[in-house]
């Protein structure tokens, strides 16, 4: 369903959030018990990056850090992930990190505290988008929470401009944070228009809800919100229902589902981004819709099942010793 263009120079960019995330490390206590995490680098659209990396593919990342060690530490991590940072600028005017603290009460109780004022990815500005780099991309990513504020915003659909004049196929994570945006209008109105320009989104069935506030799908149907999106420019829908797996749906009227593997679940966070990474990385080696979201599943159990986001991506023999050992477990 998805040509992607052949003769350029990477395979994938992304845009948006570079942030940090600090993990608990007292794992099955309320944070306000918590008395030390650990380090690592985050943002959604960072850990999809560090996964496409990690699977082979050549990556680059378009996005602002802030002035100081942390930004210095993101910067260094994706280098030493073999990722292009030269399209990654530096904010000179004051702003921050982001930092994500993450609660691990239990496998299935996680929560994120967040703080997102004065951070310098949403400072990003459009004439700091590289034209470049996404000039010479097979495919570009971008995510909802970039599209939050100004100019952040603005330089998201500059980068959009890029990826249509030089023929980059385009995915959309979804990504919404609710503490980042003013209104569920605002957001809707900002996550329709970038949807409306991209041949592959990507989202839980939360997130499409989020997006439908004009009462168009008031029964929530995962058909009539792939059929929006077909009308416009994507090739494919896919939408993430948790535990329950997920379903792809085609252009061709087609709809493909895929079950999620058993886990030693340690925490939630992560499974969305690797899960796009597997998902995605499937796509541009030709793979079948189904196989790619087996993969992408797979790749989502192997980070769950570990303390971090980021460090846990897995590489395509982690994934593919995975599936194997899966399916053996099935046979016997």
């Amino acid at each position: 369903m998805i040509q992607f263009p052949t003769g350029k120079q990477s395979d994938f960019v992304a845009v948006g959030r570079l942030c940090i995330d600090l993990n608990a490390n007292e794992i099955n206590r309320p944070m306000e018990d918590t008395v030390t995490f650990t380090k690592y680098v985050g943002g959604s659209p960072a850990n999809i990056c560090i996964g496409m990396a990690r699977l082979g593919l050549n990556a680059g990342f378009v996005g602002k850090v802030a002035d100081d060690q942390m930004g210095r530490f993101i910067v260094r991590y994706l280098e030493q992930n073999g990722i292009s940072t030269s399209g990654v600028v530096t904010d000179r005017t004051g702003a921050v990190t982001g930092l994500a603290f993450t609660e691990i009460k239990s496998p299935t109780d996680c929560s994120i505290l967040m703080y997102r004022d004065n951070v310098a990815d949403l400072l990003l500005e459009p004439s700091e988008v590289n034209e470049e780099l996404i000039a010479g991309t097979r495919l570009l990513l971008i995510s909802g929470t970039a599209l939050a504020q100004s100019p952040s915003r603005e330089a998201v659909f500059q980068a959009l401009e890029y990826a249509r004049r030089h023929g980059a196929v385009i995915a959309f994570d979804l990504d919404y944070r609710p503490y980042t945006w003013k209104s569920d209008e605002e957001t809707a109105v900002f996550y329709n228009l970038a949807a409306e320009k991209c041949d592959i989104i990507i989202g839980t069935r939360e997130e499409f809800d989020m997006m439908e506030q004009f009462g168009e799908n008031p029964e929530r149907s995962d058909e009539i919100t792939a059929s929006k999106w077909f009308g416009y420019k994507a090739g494919i829908v896919v939408i993430k229902h948790g535990k329950e797996g997920s379903i792809a749906y085609t252009k061709d009227g087609n709809s493909h589902r895929a079950d999620s593997f058993q886990a030693k679940v340690i925490k939630t966070f992560g499974a969305g981004d690797s899960y796009a990474a597997g998902f995605l990385y499937g796509l541009m080696q030709q793979w079948s819709v189904s196989d790619c979201m087996r993969y992408g599943s797979a790749a989502a159990a192997i980070v769950v099942s570990s303390h971090s986001c980021s460090d846990a991506m897995p590489t395509a023999k982690q994934v593919n010793d995975f599936i194997a050992q899966a399916e053996q477990g099935t046979q016997a």
